[in-house]
């Protein structure tokens, strides 16, 4: 798909974030946004999935490691036609909603794996990268993790291992917005070198722009190239991205919009209410 279209995707994906979370009266809009333009190229470009068969053996997996940001994933899997027809409402968080403030497996068709405790997703998806080696399975295993969270020890116990396996069926994307819920990533732990980091561990690395198609494309079949070592794709992102009072405004790492406020991120997204 054309880098145009895929545009286009993210921002349809983002609008319908932004509407779960006005609908369902909770969320997180500023994580969701940030990674749009990775998700729609993951989804309607780069993986090798069937949504008619989700538990294709041989599928590509996804693991949404900072999972609070689910409200992306879900619009893309409806978008993708995995609920086969299309949800309209997602009462998202609500009770008994198969749409949580957290992905859920085996609850929410599409969903690899359930996540929102952070720092565990590379860990999970380098279990799951070794599992298809041992299998000799072609399928790849991609990952989207947020800067703060790999504060958490146990992401460098995956970053490891998959180091140590030569894992090279793994691609991490980070998104690297500088944000955490708490403050800045660099007030609360110091420093935000994620490249060199994960240079130092053995890992394939690329920086890229997080919000240009072209750049997540080229980055993704250049990382399937490069055999040998794990993949890391460090995204220089906008926490809040496509709407613009809520860009690089941590205010809205979770938050919902007044009516005002989303009629305005409808317009800003080029939606229709």
């Amino acid at each position: 798909m054309n880098s145009t279209e895929l545009k286009r995707i993210a921002d349809r994906l983002r609008l319908e974030a932004i509407r779960m979370v006005y609908e369902g009266k909770d969320g997180h809009p500023g994580p969701a946004l940030s990674i749009a333009d990775i998700v729609a190229t993951l989804y309607f470009d780069a993986m090798h999935i069937d949504a008619a068969n989700p538990q294709w053996e041989d599928r590509d997996r996804f693991i949404l490691s900072k999972g609070h940001a689910c409200p992306i994933w879900y619009a893309a899997l409806n978008e993708k036609g995995y609920f086969g027809k299309r949800i309209e409402h997602f009462n998202l968080r609500a009770l008994g909603s198969d749409f949580q403030g957290h992905p859920v497996m085996n609850k929410t068709s599409g969903v690899d794996m359930t996540s929102g405790s952070l720092g565990n997703g590379i860990a999970i998806g380098a279990g799951m990268a070794f599992a298809g080696k041992r299998l000799k399975k072609s399928y790849f295993v991609y990952v989207i993790v947020g800067d703060g969270e790999l504060q958490e020890g146990v992401a460098w116990e995956g970053i490891n291992f998959a180091a140590a396996r030569n894992l090279d069926n793994i691609v991490v994307f980070v998104d690297k917005n500088g944000w955490q819920s708490g403050g800045t990533v660099n007030d609360v732990i110091g420093a935000n070198n994620i490249r060199e980091r994960f240079a130092s561990f053995c890992w394939d690395v690329q920086e890229i722009d997080g919000h240009n198609i072209d750049e997540i494309k080229q980055a993704i079949i250049k990382a399937k190239e490069n055999e040998g070592k794990p993949h890391v794709i460090v995204c220089n992102d906008v926490k809040g991205k496509g709407v613009d009072f809520m860009e690089n405004d941590n205010a809205w790492h979770k938050g919902v919009p007044s009516e005002e406020q989303y009629r305005k991120a409808v317009d800003r997204l080029g939606g229709a209410l």
